[in-house]
C-alpha cells in the first residue's frame, strides 16, 4: 500500500475510542485481584516455573460491573470498525495493510491519514 488512505472521520473516532477503551479495561484488570471469586492463595513449584498467586478477595459487583462495560462497549467499536462500510472501497489485497495503519495512525504526523 504506497498511498496512505483518507479515512473517514468515524472510523477514525471509532479507532480511538477503542484503543483508549481497551486500554482502561487493561489498567482495570492489572488493579483488580487475579480472581473474580474468593479464592486461596496457592504456591505451585512442581511445574517447568514457579507460580505463586496470594488469596484472592474476589471483585465487587461494581468491580465485575465496570469490567463488563468495558469489554461490551470494546466489542462493540471493534464490530463498528471492523464492518465500517470504507473497508468495501479498498481493494481486496490492502485490506489488511489498511487496517494495521487505521490501528496507528495516531501515530503518524497530524498530516496523514486523516480525512472525510
Amino acid at each position: 500500500m504506497a498511498v496512505t488512505p483518507e479515512f473517514p472521520s468515524d472510523l477514525l473516532q471509532g479507532q480511538e475510542e477503542l484503543h483508549q477503551v481497551r486500554s482502561e479495561l487493561l489498567a482495570l484488570l492489572k488493579r483488580l485481584p487475579w480472581s473474580v471469586v474468593p479464592l486461596d492463595g496457592f504456591s505451585d513449584t512442581a511445574g517447568w516455573r514457579k507460580v505463586e498467586r496470594p488469596a484472592s478477595p474476589g471483585w465487587t459487583e461494581d468491580e465485575q460491573a465496570e469490567v463488563e462495560k468495558l469489554r461490551e462497549r470494546e466489542r462493540e467499536l471493534a464490530v463498528f470498525v471492523s464492518g465500517h462500510r470504507y473497508w468495501k472501497e479498498v481493494a481486496a489485497p490492502d485490506v489488511v495493510d489498511a487496517r494495521m495503519l487505521l490501528k496507528h495512525v495516531h501515530e503518524l504526523p497530524a498530516q496523514q491519514g486523516a480525512g472525510d
